[in-house]
């Protein structure tokens, strides 16, 4: 018998978001026709879908990236950590393809997006900004994707640049915090699935804008959202504001 829904292909299926998206896929109306993680048929199993997933690791992502660009299919990518080189291949396949690349797929975390950049207009330059992300002692990389694009916006809204103003933790005689700087701090322990926090400090008074992650489901629900709403998209690169609606 037949297995109904849009053929899907997710890269990384063995990881944490790859279980999930595995699990998931069914009841968001795509048919699972390709698992791909090491060892296995990349090339095959893309050529199988019509839109895929990648949840990956940083060496794998640009050569999916390219595959798909070639096939003229739709791509999603979770794939956190890119250095320039993978962020410059996400780049060349969305001049081909619809590309959604975002650090996080969860409906609260792009809602947390839109608020922090908000916060940090309304209440100026007098109100330091710190970043303070945990996660789970098996993460890879650090700071997360998410926490990373909060630095993004915030640098924005403020601008700063993110490679020179971003302070990563600090040790020693580092001095006075200086007003021009937002710090970043990783921290990691246990099974947290991902909390983040944005403080905005001022002299008398604190604002903390929160979002904790309690299960994976979360962020698959917001992945599979995406590559249903990247299918029939021109080509371009793409974020969850976009499939969210909430850009502008």
């Amino acid at each position: 018998m037949a297995v109904s829904g849009t053929p899907l292909a997710i890269v990384g299926a063995r990881g944490r978001m790859g279980r999930a998206l595995c699990a998931l896929a069914a009841e968001n109306g795509f048919a699972l026709v390709a698992a791909i993680d090491q060892g296995d048929d990349l090339e095959g199993g893309l050529a199988a879908c019509e839109v895929a997933i990648d949840f990956s690791a940083r060496e794998v992502a640009p050569r999916v990236a390219g595959l798909m660009a070639q096939a003229g299919k739709p791509l999603v990518v979770g794939t956190t950590g890119l250095d320039e080189q993978g962020r410059a291949a996400i780049g060349a396949a969305a001049k081909r393809i619809p590309v959604v690349f975002a650090p996080n797929f969860s409906v609260g975390v792009n809602t947390l997006f839109w608020l922090v950049r908000k916060a940090a207009s309304v209440l100026g330059e007098g109100f330091d900004i710190e970043i303070v992300e945990m996660h789970h002692n098996q993460k890879k990389d650090a700071p997360s994707g998410t926490a990373a694009r909060l630095a993004e916006i915030l640098c924005e809204a403020r601008g700063l640049d993110p490679a020179r103003d971003v302070r990563h933790g600090r040790e020693g005689l580092v001095g006075a915090r200086t007003r021009g700087e937002i710090g970043m701090h990783a921290v990691r322990g246990g099974d947290v699935v991902g909390d983040h926090t944005v403080h905005f400090a001022s002299a008398g008074e604190r604002l903390e804008v929160t979002h904790r992650a309690s299960t994976r489901e979360t962020f698959a629900h917001g992945a599979l959202r995406a590559a249903r709403w990247a299918i029939g998209q021109r080509p371009g690169l793409y974020s969850m504001e976009d499939v969210l609606g909430l850009r502008g």
